[in-house]
């Protein structure tokens, strides 16, 4: 089923949650809603959903104009951050509720719902514990028991709200992994809503980067993280480090100092030098190098995080450096950027290397 969000914009209250959204999501494509709080992500899920109207705009599903449908017409599959699952019924139970309060006339018999119900425990690996309540699961269970329920209404759309917010660094990465290869053997178009860009970027096909209301950047995990559409983009995917310069003559000037960066198309004046802690080298201290003091260094995994301070005015970098080198705060360090771009204002595009 393709989704498509026609200029749609949602006020609350006269607060501007969502301004002139569009996007397309693709039959059976896996689709990341990424931001920080308040950008709009869950806002745009419940539109889809219909849990929420939009106040101007249109959803469409195929051709079809779903923004007069009801959330029952819709037919989509809705998982929540924290499961909603029915405490006072059993895992089984559970799964068939969407089922068994159809009307009459669409309502399978009790045996086919218990044969979906049973069908679809074995394909989220519960088959054993249909027996048990939620209570007596673990927040995992509890999640895939709640996926379960979302696909058993056989939706046209499956939603998912924060899915693994709730649980531990541990099990989400080992349901980012499930939840994949579900998606791949069922092959709903999905859309679910995150802020963990790293989740985003494992699982899905494509990340929507959202902020404000609105959509920075549209992508799969490799144009998103490799050619930001802005600085915003450039700052919340991944570890980043932005100096001001100043452009001259087709060079770029770091506190009067000219960098070793070749020839830049840009007009004359003030931008900013985004740079990644694994983009700078540490080298001997020469002409066009960065020079900075190291203020702090961290052990993080298998490698250092040196935390530079640059310039007169201090602005800090973070430098990523093998573990095996020492590194002391006080000392002084060369780097020089190996891939960088380079952003007037959050307009603008982009110089990189």
């Amino acid at each position: 089923m393709d989704i498509r969000i026609e200029r749609i914009a949602k006020t609350f209250d006269r607060y501007p949650a969502l301004n002139d959204i569009s996007l397309d999501i693709r039959s059976g494509e896996l689709v990341a809603l990424l931001g920080p709080s308040g950008s709009g992500k869950t806002t745009l899920l419940r539109l889809i959903a219909g849990l929420e109207q939009p106040s101007a705009g249109r959803v469409w599903f195929g051709a079809e104009d779903a923004s007069s449908l009801t959330i029952q017409e819709r037919n989509v599959g809705f998982v929540f951050q924290h499961y909603a699952l029915f405490k006072h019924m059993t895992v089984l139970d559970n799964i068939g509720f969407g089922l068994r309060v159809r009307p009459s006339g669409r309502r399978p018999a009790k045996a086919e719902i218990r044969r979906r119900a049973e069908a679809l425990l074995d394909l989220v690996q519960l088959s054993d514990l249909g027996r048990r309540f939620p209570a007596q699961l673990s927040g995992g269970q509890r999640q895939r028991v709640a996926l379960a329920r979302a696909l058993a209404i056989e939706p046209r759309v499956l939603l998912l709200d924060e899915p693994f917010g709730a649980l531990d660094a541990k099990v989400r990465k080992d349901l980012r992994r499930w939840l994949r290869e579900i998606h791949d053997r069922t092959g709903h178009t999905t859309v679910f809503v995150t802020h963990d860009q790293e989740e985003a970027m494992e699982l899905a096909d494509r990340v929507v980067v959202m902020s404000n209301g609105r959509i920075e950047q549209v992508g799969s995990a490799d144009e998103i993280y490799d050619a930001p559409a802005s600085p915003f983009v450039f700052s919340f995917i991944g570890a980043s480090n932005a100096l001001p310069i100043r452009i001259a003559g087709g060079q770029a000037l770091l506190d009067g100092t000219v960098l070793d960066l070749p020839p830049l198309a840009e007009r004359d004046g003030e931008a900013r030098l985004y740079l990644r802690p694994h983009d700078l080298a540490v080298v001997d201290a020469g002409e066009g190098t960065i020079i900075g003091t190291v203020a702090a260094v961290r052990r993080t995994s298998g490698h250092r995080l040196v935390e530079l301070a640059i310039g007169s005015a201090g602005d800090r970098v973070e430098v990523e450096v093998p573990a095996s080198r020492a590194v002391s705060a006080g000392e002084q360090l060369a780097v020089k950027p190996l891939r960088w771009r380079i952003y007037r204002d959050t307009n603008a595009q982009a110089l990189a290397a």
